[in-house]
């Protein structure tokens, strides 16, 4: 500590601590980072995000949250591009560890994603206390790479594939946090359906390979009765391609349906979908089932390790999702199964009770206990920057 930082520690003694948060560039590391920024929030601390140029596009973050970006590559491809992956991340290492001098946190957490990997190695170089957090069934490349210099560990599932036993002393099952609006519905009741009622289904296409959606779903509806289809009421989100094909379909089958390239009001959507059809990425995983709403699921077959498979059959074997290869999820199989909801209705709140048993609607304040504990302590039992106690509601 040089002496500028010296008289500004003696004019700020309780400076709340800064959390350095770093995640990929895609919705599934960037959703729980801001979750959690959000909950560390409320209990006084001051929050940074360290990411790559696609994560500092994401929206929803509050302006008390300072954005940083560097560079970030992939090692992968051919010689010439893991070669320039390399180069990059060796970059942004540097980038980053500038940064941290600057900024100065008391923790960095990680969320996967190889943005997120030059961040953490600067932090291990300065020994800073780091936590990395794994949204899915398969610990993720970067979290490998990782997982021996952190800290701490936490997982969204309670068994994670290539999670190595020795790293058990450090390991938390925390859940994925979701936003507050998501995890509320759960409190909710699920929105009856009698035999005459209309099934809302919300299809949610995700970021990779949704064009199966908008190439079944319709197929599906058209090979269901005339009576059946007339009680669907679809949201479908739908790629930009895909709508105005999609759109005359449903027209022409005379169905009731919202049918965009996004939807902002998902929460509302949720709360009042009878099922999800999806594809198994971490967030729809993680959203569904803290919602309490049951899913089919129909894993993107070349995601990395193939771990939307594992998310997926992680639901189903507790009967909150049903789940198709995409190869099996043709439309005769999907119109059968739409047809036998409406005939017993039931079958769908058997499998929302599931679902909802499966989420963990606190995973946001469990994660934030785990990084309040790795926080530097000032020896009384506080941490440095003298925040409020960690907080958690007991889940329903």
């Amino acid at each position: 500590m040089n002496a500028r930082d010296v008289m500004n520690a003696l004019k700020n003694p309780l400076t709340p601590p800064l959390v350095a948060l770093t995640a990929g560039g895609t919705g599934g590391h960037i959703f729980p980072a801001q979750a959690l920024a959000q909950e560390l929030m409320t209990r006084g601390c001051r929050l940074a995000l360290i990411t790559d140029d696609r994560g500092a596009s994401f929206g929803d973050l509050p302006g008390e949250i300072a954005v940083h970006t560097v560079s970030a590559g992939r090692l992968s491809g051919g010689v010439t591009a893991k070669l320039g992956g390399l180069a990059a991340m060796v970059r942004g290492a540097v980038e980053a560890g500038r940064l941290l001098r600057e900024i100065k946190p008391s923790l960095v957490v990680g969320f996967g994603g190889y943005a997120s990997v030059p961040t953490m190695l600067a932090a291990r170089w300065q020994r800073l206390p780091t936590l990395i957090h794994e949204q899915n069934a398969v610990l993720g490349r970067a979290n490998r790479l990782l997982a021996p210099m952190a800290g701490a560990i936490a997982t969204s599932f309670e068994d994670v594939a290539r999670l190595r036993k020795r790293y058990g002393v450090k390991t938390t099952h925390t859940g994925n946090p979701v936003r507050s609006t998501i995890s509320a519905i759960r409190y909710t009741p699920y929105p009856s359906l009698g035999t005459n009622d209309s099934l809302n289904l919300l299809i949610m296409g995700g970021s990779q390979g949704a064009a199966v959606f908008g190439r079944i779903l319709p197929d599906a509806i058209a090979f269901m009765p005339a009576a059946a289809r007339a009680r669907l009421d679809i949201s479908h989100q739908c790629r930009a391609g895909d709508i105005n094909r999609v759109r005359d379909i449903y027209e022409a089958l005379d169905l009731t349906a919202t049918i965009e390239p996004f939807f902002d009001d998902i929460p509302q959507r949720l709360r009042q979908a009878h099922l999800v059809i999806g594809r198994a990425g971490a967030s729809t995983v993680a959203e569904t089932t803290a919602a309490g709403r049951p899913a089919v699921l129909v894993p993107y077959p070349f995601a990395m390790d193939d771990h939307q498979s594992a998310n997926a059959h992680a639901i189903g074997a507790d009967g909150g999702a049903w789940v198709f290869a995409e190869n099996d999820f043709t439309a005769p199989a999907l119109a059968g199964m739409l047809c036998s909801f409406l005939e017993s209705p039931e079958i769908l709140q058997e499998a929302a009770t599931a679902a909802r048993r499966l989420g963990i609607p606190d995973a946001a304040a469990r994660l934030a206990d785990t990084a309040w504990a790795l926080l530097p302590s000032n020896g009384e039992g506080e941490t440095s920057g003298g925040a409020a106690p960690p907080r958690r509601e007991a889940a329903a």
